[in-house]
């Protein structure tokens, strides 16, 4: 492949320009990082499972008419994908108590939530992703009332999805995060999409006979067995490890 051109590197992914107008590339990438960068490492191969399982996601929440950036996969660890004007919000789903909500709320991680949550959080590392009230977000102009209707609402969807989708493989959908963007349509300006990625790194993952953590988790709390993890997640969804196109 010719010299491609970097759009941008963050910490899990680096984004280049892509083949047709309007596109870009996605490159996944080994490099792990937790609260907030200061943690850093590497997990064997994450890049190639976080590309799989991020098709696959992004493949059935279309069958199912959730609009979405993702294009193709080219390889195993690239995907195509529309460019995007990504909303500054991550939009956080809760339906376990798990991490930071333990911590901030002093409620025994693993209690059950009567019914899902959804937050959203200031997209900015400078400022540790603060959590942001539905009314700051209008006011500061980040995201229109009827976007974020529609967001919420393609969020509660994908959530009731996921967690069947996850459940039916044995494993408990705790929590996971989000991100939304505008695609632009020549015609009527332009409409919400999911964008970014859905993996192990920004979900957490239980099994449901044993309890024991399946993502990230292990690599932030030191648990050991992290590449064992992300690689089980993506046999229990049906997904091949066998390396295609390595570079």
């Amino acid at each position: 492949m010719s010299q491609k051109e970097m759009l941008y590197e963050g910490k899990a992914k680096i984004l280049y320009k892509g083949p047709k107008p309007n596109t870009i590339i996605q490159y996944f990438k080994d490099d792990a990082t937790a609260f907030n960068n200061v943690k850093k490492g590497t997990i064997a191969g994450k890049g190639i499972i976080n590309n799989k399982v991020t098709e696959l996601i992004m493949i059935r929440l279309s069958q199912l008419g959730i609009p979405t950036h993702f294009i193709e996969r080219m390889s195993d660890r690239e995907q195509l994908c529309h460019s995007v004007d990504i909303i500054p919000l991550e939009v956080i789903v809760r339906n376990t108590v798990a991490g930071s909500m333990a911590k901030t709320f002093g409620i025994e991680e693993g209690t059950r939530l009567p019914n899902p949550i959804i937050e959203f959080s200031l997209k900015d590392d400078d400022l540790g992703d603060p959590l942001i009230p539905e009314n700051h977000i209008l006011a500061l102009e980040l995201a229109q009332e009827d976007e974020l209707i529609e967001i919420m609402d393609m969020t509660a969807k994908i959530n009731v999805f996921l967690r069947g989708l996850f459940a039916a493989i044995g494993l408990e959908l705790i929590d996971f995060k989000l991100e939304f963007g505008r695609l632009t349509d020549g015609e009527d300006g332009h409409f919400i999409v999911l964008a970014d990625e859905f993996s192990p790194d920004n979900c957490r993952l239980w099994d449901y006979e044993t309890g024991e953590k399946m993502d990230k988790d292990r690599f932030r709390r030191d648990l050991g067995g992290v590449e064992e993890a992300y690689q089980e997640v993506a046999r229990r969804l049906g997904i091949s490890l066998e390396v295609e196109d390595e570079e």
